[in-house]
């Protein structure tokens, strides 16, 4: 079976230098090594290596394509040198804040270097998806075939700004998926992701997808949230989510970031076993883990 995952971080040396700006004792001149040392995690190196290391984990663990994610505003860059270098393999996403003045032109040079979805988490950059800031992102976006829209929804939680003690000043009223309804109605040929299941509104997710032939769902993390509903099991999250929307708009991922724990293979495991208990067959599994990745980024 042909694995592909449509949600890899790619933890590049601007992202940590991002990070280590927030700390106290970074070095200006390098604030990313500030960042690395308390976190105990392997330096990226430049993009050309760290795409390297990412193709060297995808061929281990037998994964065919990855998306790889720019996980802060103005790293296109890092993830579309990675491209270029692995162009079969990886997929360019990007963080854009549509609130920054240069939200548009940012967003353009990244899909004309090849990016192929732009990534919107209002509640980290606290903006309404209503905003005509972010209707002016997708009107690129729908202005270049094959663009997709990621917008993270429900509960945010960002990992390693707890490791090293940062605050996420976030709003997670921004972050309701009833509010992708207008405009995946209004931009039907851009595809729309939303992660996680909708992180602890799977029954909003699932009404926005049911509505919305556009919108797709990926099942990547581990999805905590499931916490949050008493007695909900990632099986029947799974059986739930196929019921409405179907095997052909769910888009496997695992969530994997960092050197050197790679490839997150326990999520994979843990969603095939997911599949087992409801019975799901080799056709769904073919559609979610493999070929819908393949449909929608082709």
């Amino acid at each position: 079976m042909i694995i592909n995952d449509a949600h890899c971080h790619f933890f590049s040396t601007p992202f940590f230098a991002a990070l280590g700006r927030g700390l106290k004792d970074a070095d200006e001149r390098a604030p990313h090594e500030a960042a690395l040392a308390r976190l105990g995690w392997e330096a990226p190196g430049t993009a050309e290596a760290l795409a390297d290391r990412w193709i060297g984990e995808l061929d281990e663990e037998r994964v065919s394509r990855a998306a790889i994610i720019a996980s802060v505003p103005g790293d296109a860059r890092s993830v579309a040198t990675a491209v270029a270098r692995h162009p079969t393999r990886l997929v360019g996403f990007f963080m854009v804040d549509p609130t920054h003045p240069d939200a548009v032109a940012e967003t353009t040079s990244a899909l004309d270097c090849g990016l192929r979805a732009l990534c919107l988490f209002p509640a980290m950059h606290r903006f309404g998806l209503h905003d005509d800031r972010v209707r002016r992102l997708f009107d690129v976006a729908a202005a270049r075939p094959r663009t997709a829209v990621f917008v993270h929804c429900g509960v945010l939680t960002v990992g390693v700004r707890k490791k090293l003690g940062l605050p996420s000043a976030f709003d997670i009223r921004y972050g309701n998926p009833l509010d992708v309804h207008a405009l995946a109605l209004a931009y039907p040929t851009v595809p729309v992701i939303i992660p996680h299941f909708g992180a602890g509104l799977l029954r909003e997710a699932l009404m926005v997808a049911d509505l919305c032939p556009n919108v797709v769902l990926d099942t990547s993390s581990s999805n905590g949230w499931i916490k949050y509903h008493h007695g909900l099991t990632l099986s029947a999250v799974f059986k739930q989510a196929l019921s409405v929307v179907g095997p052909d708009r769910l888009l496997f991922g695992s969530d994997s970031s960092f050197f050197p724990r790679g490839w997150v293979r326990e999520v994979f495991e843990q969603q095939s076993s997911a599949l087992d208990e409801i019975g799901e067959s080799d056709e769904t599994r073919e559609k979610m883990f493999g070929s819908n990745f393949d449909r929608v980024f082709s």
